[in-house]
């Protein structure tokens, strides 16, 4: 049976409209989209270089945070993510960027004691936070710098330094970027802790932030700065051990590795990251405690060096004893710690 023609009209009138309707919409979103991605370069003071790099940066953003708000509506998450410095970056760039590319897994490991092997787990207390005791410094930023490895290597010592001294001192990041480039560690492209920590020793501590700034990149090394603080060895967490890896972080903040490269490591902000990522070590932060948070899920708290706009003002919680050894994103696998 033929549709009478007013009826096609009609239906065709509507299919028009909706169309329509859609597309002004989707302008919509995407005008709202544009002021958003403006808005975030401001912030972050982002400048590209042509027009044609700026289109693409803002379809990465826009997919990024289509990804970012797909996920969080989920539900049934413990964590979510948000948008931050990393917004207009792919997974691919992300994992390449020497911000999330800066621990070089040294394959030698010569055994070292571990002072807290006969320590009762039932006298650990149940909750640590560094923070409280004062033994952590403020969230510093490494930029595209790949040098997480000093900033984790630092944020041990400064909090074994505090615990041995009382004072809570801000180590310079940057001597050892700039002086610490003899052995494996090579600046911003890349070392690992226990050797930052080699260095710390040979050379009689390091001195402070504010004696030799952070730059956020390879410079030539000040002779002759004053050091302001120094260790007397270090040791490693027996691997592949969250148990152990507990009785360390209960006496004194720990650096260890994790394979910082997931999408939801990339735009973290806040809760406790759950689930799977990897166990390829790529990135230096330090554990500063540990707790349970109010549905029961035990956590690690750690502090990153990313600046306060990444995760929760800086700093994250990551699932604790899991049943991968390795613990979440890796972290068990290298963990080590400064010794005065």
């Amino acid at each position: 049976m033929a549709i009478p023609k007013a009826l096609l009209l009609a239906i065709l009138g509507c299919v028009c409209f909706f169309s329509a309707v859609l597309e002004a919409r989707e302008l919509s979103d995407d005008s709202a989209m544009v002021a958003r991605h403006e808005q975030w370069m401001l912030q972050y003071g982002r400048v590209y270089k042509d027009d044609a790099e700026k289109a693409h940066r803002f379809e990465v953003f826009k997919a990024n945070i289509k990804f970012i708000e797909s996920f969080n509506a989920a539900g049934n998450r413990k964590f979510w993510l948000g948008v931050n410095q990393f917004a207009d970056l792919t997974n691919v760039e992300f994992r390449e960027t020497k911000t999330n590319k800066g621990f070089n897994q040294n394959a030698v490991k010569v055994p070292t004691g571990f002072r807290y092997a006969n320590v009762s787990p039932d006298a650990l207390p149940a909750t640590v936070d560094w923070r409280t005791k004062g033994a952590v410094t403020p969230i510093k930023d490494q930029g595209q710098c790949g040098c997480c490895w000093a900033f984790s290597a630092v944020a041990a010592m400064e909090g074994i330094v505090k615990i041995s001294t009382g004072k809570l001192i801000s180590l310079s990041e940057q001597e050892l970027v700039d002086c610490d480039v003899h052995g494996e560690d090579q600046g911003c492209n890349g070392g690992e802790m226990d050797d930052a920590f080699k260095f710390i020793i040979k050379n009689g501590g390091l001195t402070t932030e504010s004696n030799y700034t952070y730059t956020a990149q390879d410079g030539k090394c000040k002779a002759g700065s004053n050091s302001a603080a120094t260790i007397k060895g270090y040791e490693d967490v027996p691997a592949n051990d969250e148990a152990a890896l507990m009785k360390a972080v209960a006496n004194q903040p720990v650096s260890v590795a994790v394979d910082g490269g997931d999408m939801t490591f990339q735009f973290y902000s806040g809760g406790v990251m759950t689930g799977s990522c990897g166990t390829d070590l790529d990135h230096g932060i330090a554990a500063i405690g540990y707790g349970k948070a109010s549905d029961g899920t035990k956590y690690w708290l750690l502090k990153n060096s990313w600046g306060t706009t990444w995760g929760e003002n800086g700093f994250l919680r990551m699932e604790k004893d899991i049943s991968d050894k390795r613990g979440m994103c890796g972290l068990a696998m290298q963990p080590s710690y400064p010794t005065e």
